[in-house]
């Protein structure tokens, strides 16, 4: 991975330190982004077998890029802005994370290693085995000194809480501003728009209005929901919001809640995909459009309209696609000059991917030359939070997933929950702002 030659100006150039070396970065962007731009593709190890870990989803829904910044463990990189001489440190190895002794683990039991068992029933043994495995596995230390004083917490009401600013949430919130229904959105991100601002490109996707577009103070960017809870007073949305440099809770209770969280990047089960280079596919196509990052040669595996539509898109920004395995189809007519139906994937690399081997449909077993293996598949819903608030979930057999159980307003099994977008149904951007429509429209009723 390496910054595009013909990248914009995104910010001012800092630099960073990590273990002591001071590493070029951009002021704000992500800083998994920076490290992988100068080449610093490991950024941890695993918990139990210490591999090599690069970023993988850039949306904190892996642990692959936790590492102590400033002295705090266990940070998402992926998700922490750049700050000039900022400290940062891999976690989980010794001496290093470069080389790491512990990964001998992977060598001495390549037939996985069950430390619950082994020595199990032995006396004396078994209590050190269970402390050797405290010691050897683990994500960090625990900070030398306090962190920062949380701001004190803020209590908000509100007729429409909305969870996620992305195409489904945006639409919903469109209804019920056109409607005068007082709301809130919450958007993790600095910015507005998720895939529509930076995943493949989609036809006829709608477009990303600005914040100011809402009704003052109806959105509220950097604040992460981390729970929907309740007390005597009511249901309430727990709401962790970035402001300056600490974060403050709040507490917002509502009548009415819609979820248009999306998705989680999954993986897909091939020889060595966690390896350094291994990425998802909205990753790929979110260090592309947004921070000018990309692979030099890479390969694309999956299934889906996005998975060709990125392949087009790197194509298109100068990098060398060697292979596209589709391992559904059919292939639609657009697909990319280099793409096949095929199967048998394999990573391969030490520290990171060098290449890639796949079996084309009806050919004979292919390996070739890359430093990313970018994996789109349709995203996972991410249904937690519904389930908590009493939606019910099931297992969509179809799809492989599980999805939250809602008619075709969004409305769940909670009276109060409703979901919208690929939390409820995973199609294309289109889509999801229609499903926000009409669960916007839906929810509004009894609301005074």
């Amino acid at each position: 991975m390496r910054r595009l030659p013909d990248a914009t100006p995104r910010g001012r150039a800092i630099t960073v330190d990590l273990e002591g070396e001071s590493i070029p970065a951009i002021e704000g962007e992500p800083v998994a982004c920076s490290l992988i731009a100068a080449g610093e593709n490991v950024l941890s190890r695993s918990v139990k077998y210490h591999r090599p870990r690069g970023p993988y989803c850039f949306a904190a829904a892996c642990s692959h890029c936790l590492m102590r910044v400033d002295g705090l463990p266990n940070v998402y990189t992926c998700r922490t802005p750049a700050k000039e001489g900022m400290r940062l440190e891999r976690q989980n190895a010794y001496p290093s994370a470069k080389v790491d002794i512990f990964e001998t683990i992977d060598w001495f039991f390549p037939k996985r290693l069950d430390h619950h068992e082994m020595f199990a029933g032995v006396p004396v043994a078994e209590d050190v085995m269970a402390r050797v495995a405290r010691q050897l596995a683990g994500l960090g230390l625990l900070p030398k000194q306090a962190g920062p004083e949380p701001l004190p917490p803020r209590t908000f009401h509100t007729s429409v809480a909305v969870v996620g600013g992305g195409a489904a949430g945006l639409e919903a919130a469109r209804v019920l501003a056109g409607q005068g229904v007082p709301f809130l959105l919450f958007e993790r991100d600095a910015n507005l728009g998720g895939r529509l601002a930076h995943g493949a490109p989609e036809d006829n996707a709608p477009f990303v209005p600005e914040a100011t577009a809402f009704p003052q103070g109806s959105v509220v960017r950097n604040a992460t929901v981390i729970g929907l809870y309740d007390d005597e007073h009511g249901r309430y949305l727990a709401v962790a919001s970035q402001e300056a440099a600490n974060l403050r809770l709040l507490k917002v209770y509502a009548k009415r809640f819609l979820l248009t969280v999306g998705g989680h990047p999954p993986t897909l089960p091939f020889e060595n995909n966690d390896l350094p280079g291994v990425i998802a596919g909205r990753a790929a196509s979110l260090l592309l459009r947004k921070h000018d990052v990309a692979p030099q040669v890479a390969t694309l595996v999956g299934h889906g309209p996005e998975l060709h539509a990125l392949a087009h898109l790197f194509t298109q920004r100068g990098v060398e696609v060697v292979a596209v395995v589709d391992l559904k189809g059919p292939l639609p007519a657009n697909a990319h000059p280099k793409a096949v139906m095929g199967d048998g994937l394999k990573a391969h690399g030490l520290r990171g991917v060098t290449a890639l081997s796949f079996t084309p449909q009806g050919g004979r077993k292919q390996k070739v030359s890359c430093d990313a293996v970018v994996v789109s598949v349709p995203v996972t819903p991410g249904f937690e939070l519904a389930r908590q608030g009493g939606a019910k979930v099931e297992f969509d057999a179809d799809a492989g997933h599980f999805r939250v159980d809602a008619d075709a307003d969004g409305r769940t099994q909670a009276a109060d929950v409703f979901v919208a977008g690929d939390v409820a149904k995973v199609g294309t951007a289109k889509d999801a702002a229609a499903m926000g429509a009409r669960a916007a429209q839906a929810l509004m009723g009894g609301l005074s």
